[in-house]
């Protein structure tokens, strides 16, 4: 293939969300697995966000909560090659495929790549459950606060009227010093009664924060 012939650079949104095992640490290894990929260039990573586990028939609080996070790369392949790397990462974190929505030690979802739209049956695009996640939306926002998702409008109106299952939570999850400006006002951070994330001035490789600064 020539430059010519290569597919066009593309912004796709990633949203990331662990709730067994190491959450942290799988979330820093799954983030530093995206950015090494071969046509990917890392542009931004959210703060993390807990939330509680939903399933087909709703919200399960006797699961395991998740953390979450959402990261937008430039991707230079095709979309599917893109499901496939991630999907990759999933398994080399030990992704169990036998429950739909069930518990996971990571997630990653395509939530869209452009302006693209697909339909088969190994991909939609843009998600066709983003716009009501608010754990995807917050830390999407923050990231970008005008974001848009294709067909469905600002992501800062949809987080508005999304049911409410995510806080902040008090890690950073970027790898990267230039990562480190994150955190925009109009969030879920600005909900009354929950904790904005901040943002930290030292960054650590296990997403973790000295436990002497959280006493």
């Amino acid at each position: 293939m020539t430059d010519a012939d290569a597919a066009p650079a593309r912004t796709a949104v990633l949203a990331l969300g662990s709730n067994l095992g190491d959450r942290e640490g799988t979330l820093a290894a799954a983030v530093r697995a995206v950015a090494e990929l071969p046509g990917v260039q890392l542009t931004a990573i959210s703060p993390v966000y807990a939330s509680d586990a939903v399933k087909p028939d709703g919200v399960d609080l006797t699961a395991p909560g998740y953390l979450n996070l959402v990261v937008s790369v430039l991707w230079t392949g095709e979309p599917h090659a893109l499901l496939d790397a991630v999907n990759v990462i999933e398994n080399d974190h030990g992704r169990v495929r036998e429950e739909r929505w069930g518990d996971r030690t990571l997630d990653i979802d395509l939530i869209c790549l452009g302006d693209l739209r697909i339909d088969d049956d190994r991909l939609t695009l843009p998600h066709p459950r983003a716009a009501e996640r608010d754990f995807v939306l917050a830390p999407w926002l923050d990231i970008d606060p005008d974001a848009e998702l294709p067909g469905r409008g600002r992501v800062r109106e949809l987080l508005a009227v999304a049911a409410r299952t995510a806080r902040a939570h008090p890690v950073t999850a970027s790898t990267d010093p230039a990562h480190t400006e994150v955190a925009h006002a109009e969030t879920l951070h600005e909900t009354p009664g929950r904790p904005r994330p901040g943002t930290p001035d030292d960054l650590t490789d296990d997403l973790t924060e000295n436990e002497d600064d959280r006493r």
